[in-house]
């Protein structure tokens, strides 16, 4: 009763100390409960604010960097250049997937050779979500190999690594099915994919396999995963971009000789 009262006479001092005939200006609580709701508020705001920068600091520390490397930090859906059909697509389906982040738990699969704007396309995703707030880790398998046998040799257990990687709003994993019939790798994909799906949280998988490839890298169980929820698959069967790039850069220097 004494705080309520305390409360109302500090609104009280406050409306004083407004301008005189100022009656447009309203104040921001009216009695002592709008001042409770918007402190609690207040409170909600600053602990989102630090789980999401305890999220952010986790991810940098799981691989040494921020979530994205530096060679598509820039990456967004303006620069993606289209010129087909498939790229539309391709581009229309990533901002649809971006836009809708959390109203579900939706994987994604893009499957495409070297080139083709996978890679622009996944940290277009992931930036856009890091301006909302999320936290986002893309990293290729090899790199995540590489940090698990690491720990294998400073004697430590993979398991705080992977619990690590279950708490990324987001975990994109490049290159997926590069060193086939590598049994390690299968296992620890299937771990990583099982505790983010079994935990409501999405897995963006980069390959340059197609379906029935990347179903004998995965294993069917795991591919069914990724299609819960909607899993969205996305074929990018056009040329390298890269190869054109080098291509008219080669027709350029013979013809200037």
């Amino acid at each position: 009763m004494k705080s309520n009262v305390e409360t109302s006479s500090a609104l009280e001092r406050l409306k004083k100390l407004m301008p005189s005939g100022s009656a447009q200006i309203q104040p921001l609580y009216r009695n002592a409960a709008e001042w409770r709701l918007w402190q609690e508020s207040e409170a909600r705001k600053h602990a989102d604010q630090l789980r999401q920068q305890n999220q952010k600091t986790r991810a940098e520390n799981i691989v040494g960097r921020s979530g994205i490397q530096e060679l598509h930090r820039n990456c967004t859906f303006a620069s993606y250049q289209v010129s087909n059909d498939g790229q539309r697509h391709a581009i229309s389906n990533a901002k649809s997937y971006a836009q809708n982040f959390g109203s579900g738990f939706a994987s994604f699969v893009f499957s495409g050779t070297p080139g083709t704007g996978k890679n622009h396309l996944a940290a277009a995703i992931g930036n856009y979500l890091m301006t909302k707030g999320r936290s986002v880790l893309i990293v290729s398998v090899p790199d995540l190999m590489l940090r698990i046998r690491a720990c294998y040799d400073a004697g430590k257990s993979e398991s705080s690594l992977l619990d690590e990687l279950s708490r990324v709003d987001l975990l994109v994993l490049d290159e997926v099915g590069i060193q086939r019939n590598n049994t390690n790798e299968k296992v620890i994909l299937n771990q990583i994919i099982d505790r983010r799906l079994s935990g409501m949280r999405p897995v963006g998988v980069l390959t340059n396999q197609n379906h029935a490839e990347l179903c004998g890298t995965l294993g069917e169980r795991v591919m069914d995963r990724l299609q819960m929820d909607g899993g969205m698959w996305v074929n990018f069967n056009w040329d390298s971009y890269r190869k054109n790039v080098d291509h008219r850069q080669m027709a350029n220097r013979n013809f200037t000789r």
